[in-house]
C-alpha cells in the first residue's frame, strides 16, 4: 500500500473486517417443517420441539449456530417419534439443499437461509411381547405395556418405573433396572420389549439424622415425625413422616433423603432437612351486606413459640360496622402443641370472650377448653376438648339471664373438595356434637350441628359447577327458654338464607323472636365461568326453624333467591358479589347484597 496514510490504512482494514464477518449474520431463516400422513398434533410437537423450526426464538442467528441446531434435531425429532410408536423414521434436514448430516463444523456455509425438514414416520409399531422381571407380588403394570398395544418409549419406562415401583413398596428401597432389551421387528412392524429388574434386599428404616436451619427442639421433631424405626422400608411411611412435619405449619421446606447406602446390617438411614417459616404472620379479612353493614377479622399467628413447633393463633372481629345493629365483636384464642402425644396426634388450648348484639338477642359468652385433635389424613380429622362456658343474655325470654355450663365439644371435618376457596368437585362434612352440662341452675343437654356440601361440575373442567349445601341443627333435652340464645338456631344472612336479614327467622315470643331448637337449610349454586377470572352464579337458599328439637310439619320457614359474580384474585380465592330477594316467608324486607372474599360456601 504505497502512498497510503495510517488513517488511510486502518479506514481499510476496519472495511475488510466487517465485509469479512458479515457473511456469517443470519438474515432471515425461511423454515418448512413436513410430515406427510402424520397427525396434525404430532406434527404440531415437531415443530415446537424443533431447535431449527424456532431458531428465531431461540436466539439462534449464525450459520454455525443453526447447524448446530439441525445436528441435535435428528436424535431429538427421532425421540419425539419414538415416543409415538414410529420405530422407523426417517428423518431429513437441508439447510440451503445440503443434508445437515453431511456438513462439517469445520467448513460452516459463509450463510444459511432455508431450513427444509422432511420426515417420513412409517409405520407405528405394536409390542410383539412385552415383558418384565421379575415382578414384586401386586405390582400393577400400565395397560399400554402388552402383547398388541401401541409400542412407545414411555409405556417402556412406565412399566420400568413400576416395576421398580412395586419392590420399593415391598421394602426393597434399592431396586433398580437391571437392564433391557429392545429389538424393533421392521417387516411385522413390531417392538419386542424385555426389561430386568434387581430388588436388592429388603431393607427396614434407620435412624432419622436431622439438619437444617430450624429453631424447633429435635426431640419435638422427632416425637411429631413418628419416625419409623426397625419397621419394614416404605415409601408410604416416609410420605406420612414429611406430611406430619409439614402439618405442624412451622417448616418452609421439609426434606427427607434416604441415603445412597443401606447399612450393613439391613438398616437404612435417612437425611432430614429443615427451614423454617417466618414466625409471625398476620391476615385481614372484610365482609359488607347491606343491612349487617361491615364485618372486619383480623389473625395473628406465632409460629413456634417455645420452640416445640407451637401454634398461637390469636383471632379478632369487630362486626356490624355501620350497620341496622349495635357494634360488637369477638377475641378468640388458641395453641396448638403438636409434640405432645406423639404422630398424628395434638393437644390445644382455646378460650374465647364474645359479645352478640343483634335484633333479637344480646349475649356476652366466655369460654376456656382444653381438648386433643386427631388427624387421619390430610382429608379427615376429629377433635374433642373440655371446658366451662358463661353466658349472660338478654333476649325475649327477658334480660340479664345467666347460664353456666361444663361443656363436651367433639367435633369432625372431613374435606373432599378440590379447592377450599373455590371447589368445582367433591364434598365437605362438618359434624358437631356437643353435650352441655349446667350448673347454677342452668339446665343440661344436648346440642347438634351438621353441614354437608357436594360440587360437581359435569365433566366441564369447572367451567359449568352446581353446588349444594346442606345444615342441620338440634338442641335436645331442656326447654327453649332454658337455654342461653348463642345455643339456638335462627335462619337469615349470607351464611344461611341470603335475601333474608341476618337471624330474621326465629320462634314468636310475645312481642319478641327467640332461636328455635332445631334448624335445617338448604342452599343450591350454578356457577358458570364466562372468562377465565370472571364467573356469574344462580343461587336459592331456603331456611326452616322449630320450637321442637326435630324439625316438623309446623315449622317456620322462608326463602331468597338471587344473582352473583365472582371474580378470581387467584390464591386468594374469588372476589364475590350476591344480589339476594326474597322469595317465600314474611321476614324479608327488599334487596340484599353481600360483597366478600370466597365462595358462599
Amino acid at each position: 500500500m504505497q502512498g497510503s496514510t495510517p488513517s488511510g490504512i486502518l479506514r481499510c482494514w476496519m472495511i475488510g473486517a466487517v465485509m469479512a464477518l458479515a457473511p456469517t449474520c443470519l438474515a432471515a431463516l425461511e423454515t418448512t417443517l413436513t410430515a406427510p400422513g402424520a397427525p396434525k398434533e404430532l406434527v404440531e410437537r415437531l415443530e415446537e420441539t424443533s431447535s431449527v423450526a424456532t431458531a428465531e426464538n431461540r436466539g439462534l442467528d449464525t450459520p454455525l449456530e443453526i447447524l448446530s441446531a439441525a445436528l441435535s434435531d435428528y436424535r431429538t425429532l427421532v425421540q419425539i417419534l419414538y415416543d409415538e410408536g414410529y420405530f422407523s423414521p426417517v428423518v431429513s434436514i437441508k439447510l440451503d439443499g445440503q443434508e445437515a448430516a453431511e456438513l462439517s463444523s469445520l467448513s460452516v456455509p459463509s450463510q444459511i437461509n432455508r431450513a427444509v425438514i422432511t420426515i417420513e414416520t412409517g409405520p407405528t409399531f405394536k409390542f410383539g411381547t412385552a415383558t418384565i422381571q421379575p415382578l414384586a407380588p401386586n405390582t400393577e403394570l400400565p395397560e399400554q405395556f402388552a402383547p398388541g398395544k401401541l409400542a412407545t418409549t414411555g409405556a417402556i419406562q412406565e412399566a420400568a418405573s413400576a416395576g421398580v415401583q412395586g419392590w420399593r413398596d415391598a421394602g426393597h428401597a434399592k431396586a433398580s433396572v437391571a437392564g433391557q432389551k429392545v429389538i424393533a421387528r421392521h417387516a411385522q412392524a413390531q417392538l419386542d420389549a424385555q426389561i430386568n429388574l434387581d430388588p436388592d434386599r429388603r431393607l427396614t428404616f434407620g435412624r432419622m439424622f436431622i439438619d437444617g436451619d430450624t429453631d424447633v427442639r429435635h426431640r419435638s421433631i422427632e416425637k411429631i415425625a413418628g419416625f419409623p424405626s426397625g419397621e419394614v422400608y416404605s415409601p408410604a411411611q416416609i410420605q406420612k413422616v414429611g406430611t406430619r412435619l409439614r402439618r405442624t405449619g412451622t417448616f418452609n421446606v421439609v426434606s427427607l433423603q434416604e441415603r445412597e447406602t443401606a447399612n450393613p446390617d439391613g438398616t437404612l438411614d435417612f437425611d432430614a432437612t429443615f427451614e423454617d417459616l417466618p414466625k409471625r404472620r398476620l391476615t385481614f379479612g372484610v365482609e359488607l351486606a347491606s343491612r349487617d353493614g361491615v364485618d372486619v377479622t383480623a389473625t395473628w399467628t406465632h409460629r413456634n413459640m417455645f420452640r416445640r413447633a407451637e401454634r398461637l393463633r390469636f383471632e379478632a372481629a369487630v362486626r356490624n360496622i355501620g350497620g341496622a345493629e349495635d357494634i360488637d365483636g369477638r377475641i378468640g384464642l388458641r395453641l396448638d402443641q403438636p409434640d405432645r402425644l406423639g404422630p398424628d396426634d395434638a393437644t390445644f388450648w382455646s378460650t374465647l370472650l364474645e359479645r352478640r348484639n343483634t335484633e333479637n338477642y344480646d349475649v356476652t359468652v366466655a369460654s376456656l377448653a382444653y381438648g386433643a385433635r386427631r388427624t387421619f389424613s390430610d382429608q379427615l380429622y376429629a377433635e374433642a376438648s373440655a371446658g366451662f362456658q358463661w353466658s349472660d343474655a338478654d333476649d325475649a325470654y327477658g334480660n340479664g339471664r345467666k347460664f353456666r355450663y361444663f361443656i363436651l365439644p367433639f367435633r369432625s371435618e372431613w374435606d373432599k373438595r378440590d379447592s377450599k376457596i373455590s371447589a368445582t368437585r367433591g364434598f365437605y362434612l362438618d359434624s358437631q356434637v356437643m353435650p352441655f352440662v349446667g350448673f347454677s341452675g342452668s339446665d343440661t343437654g344436648l346440642r347438634l350441628y351438621f353441614d354437608g356440601r357436594a360440587y360437581t361440575s359435569f365433566g366441564t373442567a369447572g367451567n359449568l359447577v352446581l353446588a349444594g349445601r346442606v345444615q342441620l341443627g338440634s338442641v335436645i333435652g331442656p326447654p327453649a327458654d332454658g337455654v342461653t340464645p348463642d345455643f339456638l338456631f335462627f335462619s337469615g344472612g349470607a351464611g344461611t338464607v341470603r335475601g333474608q336479614p341476618f337471624e330474621s327467622l326465629g320462634i314468636p315470643v310475645g312481642t319478641g323472636t327467640a332461636g328455635g331448637k332445631s334448624f335445617l337449610g338448604f342452599s343450591g349454586e350454578v356457577r358458570g365461568r364466562v372468562t377465565e377470572s370472571l364467573s356469574l352464579v344462580g343461587f336459592y337458599d331456603y331456611g326452616i326453624v322449630d320450637t321442637s328439637s326435630f324439625v316438623g310439619s309446623g315449622a317456620e320457614d322462608h326463602a331468597g333467591a338471587g344473582i352473583g359474580v365472582r371474580y378470581d384474585l387467584g390464591g386468594f380465592g374469588p372476589l364475590r358479589l350476591d344480589l339476594a330477594v326474597p322469595v317465600q316467608g314474611d321476614t324479608g324486607d327488599g334487596l340484599q347484597f353481600y360483597i366478600g372474599i370466597g365462595q358462599a360456601f
